[in-house]
């Protein structure tokens, strides 16, 4: 669901960059980190989508592990987790494409403060009866703001030099096995024995 989420931001981002004429840029979901490495030049002169940290939503962890279904049998199977991403969004442009670097960046914040939500139906393809191949995918972003020690901090840990770029929180992933622990019959009839005693006089 990671992955699915983030390539749903890029489409998105995409199509939208297009619609206000940016038809050369070119979002790509991939490791900033590596800008200034041997493996770093398919990073230049892209918009690039990076996912820097991982939380989990403590507020939706004791959820029940109960499921019921208007047929069949109930099932316990182990609560979803659902997860926080901390996505990176860079506009990787130097020299005279700096200034492009930050029209980009700023159609970008744009974007995300036009839509803030996202989903896609899941389909099932290839007759797959996975649960997981059924789940809609649904999301939403709000811009996150770090100070400059903690930007400091995360390009440190990146290993690059800073290029113009917005951090935002990806709220709320969700993602399980679907592992079935038990099933659980469902109740059809209710037998009582109620017997009647009579006052004593």
């Amino acid at each position: 669901m990671i992955d699915k989420a983030l390539i749903l931001l890029k489409t998105e981002l995409t199509a939208y960059l297009v619609s206000k004429g940016d038809n050369a840029a070119n979002v790509i979901v991939d490791n900033i980190g590596l800008s200034e490495t041997a493996n770093g030049t398919a990073l230049i002169d892209n918009v690039v989508i990076t996912l820097v940290n991982i939380e989990e939503e403590s507020a939706l962890k004791n959820q029940s592990s109960l499921k019921r279904f208007p047929v069949g049998p109930a099932i316990y199977e182990n609560a979803s987790v659902y997860l926080n991403l901390y996505v990176l969004m860079t506009c990787n442009y130097f020299g005279e494409g700096y200034l492009l670097a930050l029209k980009r960046l700023a159609l970008i914040i744009q974007f995300l403060q036009s839509k803030t939500s996202f989903s896609s139906a899941g389909t099932v393809s290839g007759g797959s009866n996975d649960p997981k191949d059924r789940e809609e995918l649904k999301f939403t972003m709000e811009l996150y703001t770090l100070t400059f020690e903690q930007i400091n901090h995360l390009w440190g840990s990146l290993g690059g030099r800073q290029v113009p770029f917005a951090m935002y929180k990806l709220r709320l992933v969700a993602i399980s096995e679907h592992a079935i622990v038990r099933e659980v019959p469902l109740i059809e009839e209710i037998e009582t024995n109620i017997s009647t005693l009579s006052a004593q006089s």
